[in-house]
């Protein structure tokens, strides 16, 4: 009898340390249905998480944002290629002289169609505030209704998600400042 309580044991454990690791997924404002290019989105996090899952792996954004890129490609998004100009996803912010642009800021992805920019984080998401530099260029960009950030569930033994996620609740539900966005997918990986 007590071997077989340890084998039950033992299996509950092996089957609990092999279930998936989750994506966690929020959209702000909380009474806005998510749109359909972000349900893409999701699922493409969903389907490429074992390659990068936080509490499994250490990888560098760009490292995530390579193995999305294939994922995200079939969605639409146009997707950073490198650091060097030729593979930048520039989205406009201003226009000058003739139309020219003038200022643009760079996006991990962008679908236009969809006006959905991505940004994908890791380390920097809390520590060093890069979500709030991601809300304010999204704000400031031409031909953008949508912003979503993936930031790690796990960093160093703390959860990224849940610390974005009270911002943004924070930001929606007290009323005082109006973002020009139609909403913001959040995406803990």
């Amino acid at each position: 009898m007590v071997n077989g309580t340890t084998i039950v044991a033992a299996s509950i454990i092996v089957a609990f340390q092999e279930s998936p690791t989750l994506v966690n997924w929020a959209f702000f404002p909380r009474s806005a249905a998510l749109p359909p290019v972000a349900e893409k989105l999701v699922q493409a996090f969903k389907e490429c998480l074992p390659s990068f899952a936080s509490d499994k792996h250490k990888l560098a954004s760009n490292a995530v944002l390579a193995c999305m890129a294939p994922s995200l490609g079939r969605i639409g998004f146009q997707v950073e290629g490198g650091k060097h100009k030729a593979g930048k996803v520039s989205v406009p912010v201003l226009f000058g002289r003739n139309g020219k642009v003038d200022k643009s800021f760079d996006a991990d992805a962008y679908h236009r169609e969809a006006e959905l920019v991505l940004e994908v984080e890791a380390g920097r998401a809390v520590v060093n505030n890069q979500f709030l530099k991601d809300l304010f260029q999204a704000c400031m960009m031409q031909g953008v209704r949508y912003l979503a950030i993936a930031v790690r569930n796990n960093y160093r033994g703390a959860d990224d998600f849940e610390n974005v996620f009270r911002f943004f609740d924070t930001l929606y539900t007290s009323d005082r400042l109006k973002l020009p966005l139609g909403g913001v997918l959040l995406i803990g990986y």
